[in-house]
């Protein structure tokens, strides 16, 4: 069975279950091509598990294996500056079956209708063998009027689910407050989830926002190969929540001209939003959208140097090296600090004296110790004073009124990544620093890295200001390119900084940090939401363990199947914080090298980011404990979270036979369990992972 259509049947039984509720598969209607009510004479586009049923204007209700989860509702519009138009009486429905070059067996409804104001209106719904309750939308609206029609955007997925018994959301936007992805919906909630800049240097994200239920969830995004400027507003209502994915570019409709939307999908579900993201994934991999195969090195512990923060010493991250290494950590990172500017990135003459010469001894120092040298860099960014902006002002992102884009962290400005002097200007920084210097890896942060404004500078003779946005992979891919070329083995990382991660970058990407996680919740659900959208072939790690609750929660990414990371400081923290210490500092103490050392080497042993992570089992908004599972080497490791827990956990996924459980951190047996009889009375505090492996094994 080859691994696409093996990971469709998982996602079925594990979050669809097509066969509990009896319903056809994909292609498996009787009776006539045009499926429909004699009774109310509503159309209905199905694969089996998603049904978009239409009635006579065209508002469409959503059911999941026949039970229908919303009322008809105005779900494709068309939006003028003060309403919209959202009736339209239907005039036909045809079907045909295809077989597309990039996903294979497909089925395509096409409906149509035309409403008072003389726009005439065709849905277009396209589902998919391999991706059963997933459909691609795309909508036509045609001016048939003799007077143009002043557009201000458009709206696709509108849909309300009732709560009944609670709801959460994920929201794939990024914000500037670096908020939880995962929120329960609560009264007054009301996000608008732009995939534009929230801020001067926030913006991008994954495309898809999610409502869920106990029962069932309904999720919306977009399906075009590069990033588009569109919002996915989630909101309380009185019955429930309300979501939708929304155009807001403003456009004259002349007579007889047509406006199509950008391909958007809609997807039911059962458990919480992972199916759903993860056959998003297996979508755009059709559409050439996918992560590389990384190097064996990507998975290795990582320790890096931002502990002692940007006014370290060479004397103290060298001095750093051999404990790091004695705990069986294998990278080594050069974070914030290393540079005169952020722009010119020329060596802090400070630490470097000797500039190239000493930093090539430095990387050969890190190899001595037996550990991977990698360096942090932040792309994009030029700051006042430094030389290219002095000299290359024609690099910056200007906006209509030729103003410029902030980088606050650093307060610089933004660099464009579809200005190809730009492009050329980072990769030869790139092959100077993995080809010359000698560092296996990079580490590319900041959270101006996951998108860009519109582009407007006249310099760059963009097709159009969007060019900038949508470019923004190209570019990453570019750096990724030259890194690869001065070393096949390199890894490049990219840590959007607290932001939802771009998922149009994914190609150009190696490794994914939980992006300065605020808590160990987030770790948890940043890593899920990571796993749905990378699969098997990227890796996932932790972020420095020092930002989980009481800064020691390695086993948060141990769990998940993270790599673990750390930025310990030893033997004491620097002298000359940027801000005030956490409680103790960052110093790697005598009590906890006893923790850093188990937990490095329980890592080791069972090395999960290398097993297949279940996002499907679980749902982070309902289950609890919370929980989550990794099969690996015949058997099923389970992580489960709670700040205090005694009970029954449920261990989900196991296959046939019995299965010995071992709690793998404390070294006890816990008895066995099979398939029918897989529930376990657990008692513990923070967190319990365990093993299951055959008895056979």
């Amino acid at each position: 069975m080859d691994h696409a259509r093996r990971n469709a049947l998982k996602l079925v039984s594990g979050s669809f279950v097509l066969a509990a509720c009896g319903v056809p598969a994909f292609g498996a209607e009787v009776g006539e091509k045009v499926v429909g009510d004699p009774r109310t004479g509503d159309k209905t586009a199905s694969d089996g598990t998603l049904a978009l049923s239409f009635d006579g204007l065209l508002r469409s209700r959503v059911s999941l294996g026949g039970k229908p989860l919303t009322t008809f509702q105005s779900s494709e519009a068309l939006l003028l500056e003060s309403r919209a138009i959202d009736a339209f009486a239907f005039s036909g429905h045809a079907i045909s079956d295809l077989q597309t070059p990039r996903h294979g067996a497909a089925r395509r409804h096409t409906l149509s209708g035309r409403s008072k104001d003389g726009v005439e209106k065709k849905v277009e719904v396209t589902f998919f063998q391999h991706l059963p309750g997933f459909a691609v939308l795309q909508v036509h609206y045609t001016n048939m009027g003799d007077k143009p029609l002043e557009v201000a955007g458009w709206r696709n997925g509108a849909h309300e689910l009732a709560d009944v018994g609670g709801l959460w959301s994920f929201s794939g936007a990024t914000h500037e407050d670096r908020r939880d992805w995962i929120q329960p919906v609560k009264a007054g909630f009301d996000q608008r989830n732009t995939l534009s800049m929230a801020a001067s240097d926030y913006g991008g994200g994954i495309p898809m926002a999610n409502v869920w239920r106990r029962d069932a969830g309904f999720a919306v995004g977009h399906v075009e190969p590069v990033p588009r400027l569109l919002d996915l507003p989630v909101a309380r209502t009185a019955r429930g929540a309300r979501v939708a994915i929304e155009s807001t570019q403003a456009a004259t409709l002349a007579p007889g001209a047509t406006l199509s939307t950008d391909r958007t999908f809609v997807a039911v579900h059962t458990r919480d939003y992972y199916a759903p993201l993860a056959q998003y994934r297996q979508f755009m991999s059709g559409e050439g959208v996918a992560g590389p195969q990384v190097p064996e090195s990507a998975f290795a512990p990582i320790w890096c140097a931002w502990g002692y923060e940007r006014e370290f010493t060479m004397q103290q991250v060298i001095g750093t090296l051999p404990k790091a290494r004695e705990l069986g950590f294998e990278w080594a990172v050069l974070d914030d600090g290393w540079q005169n500017n952020e722009g010119d990135w020329h060596l802090d003459k400070k630490k470097f004296p000797r500039g190239d010469q000493d930093m090539r001894d430095f990387v050969k120092a890190i190899r001595a110790q037996g550990l991977k040298p990698r360096l942090w860099l932040a792309p994009l960014a030029a700051d006042p004073g430094s030389d290219v902006l002095r000299n290359h002002t024609d690099m910056l992102i200007l906006d209509r009124y030729g103003a410029f884009q902030v980088v606050t962290w650093w307060n610089s400005l933004t660099q464009c990544p579809a200005y190809q002097p730009t492009i050329d200007y980072y990769v030869a920084l790139t092959k100077k620093i993995i080809g010359d210097w000698g560092f296996e890896g990079l580490k590319l942060d900041g959270q101006h890295l996951n998108s860009v404004a519109p582009c407007y500078n006249k310099a760059h003779d963009h097709k159009h200001p969007s060019e900038s946005v949508e470019k923004m992979g190209d570019f990453w891919l570019a750096i990724h390119k030259a890194a690869r070329e001065a070393n096949p083995n390199a890894v490049v990382e990219l840590c959007p900084c607290g932001t939802v991660f771009n998922f149009h970058n994914l190609p150009a990407t190696d490794q994914y940090p939980t992006s300065d996680p605020l808590t160990s919740w987030q770790v948890r659900h940043k890593g899920k939401s990571y796993k749905a959208i990378m699969g098997n072939t990227s890796s996932l790690a932790g972020d420095h363990v020092e930002l989980s609750d009481n800064r020691d929660d390695f086993a948060s990414s141990v769990g998940i199947g993270a790599v673990i990371s750390t930025k310990f400081t030893w033997p004491k923290d620097t002298d000359k914080p940027m801000d005030k210490l956490p409680p103790g500092g960052f110093v790697l103490t005598p009590e906890k090298e006893k923790v850093w050392r188990k937990w490095a080497a329980l890592y080791k042993q069972h090395m999960l980011p290398k097993g297949e992570y279940r996002g499907e089992l679980y749902d982070l908004g309902f289950d609890q404990p919370e929980g989550h599972a990794i099969s690996k080497d015949g058997s099923m490791y389970y992580a489960f979270y709670a700040p205090s827990w005694n009970g029954r956990v449920e261990l989900r996924g196991l296959g046939k036979g019995k299965y010995r459980v071992r709690d793998i951190f404390n070294e006890t047996d816990l008895g066995t369990v099979d398939a029918t009889t897989n529930t376990l009375t657990a008692r513990f505090e923070r967190f319990l992972l365990v093993q299951a492996t055959p008895v056979s094994a």
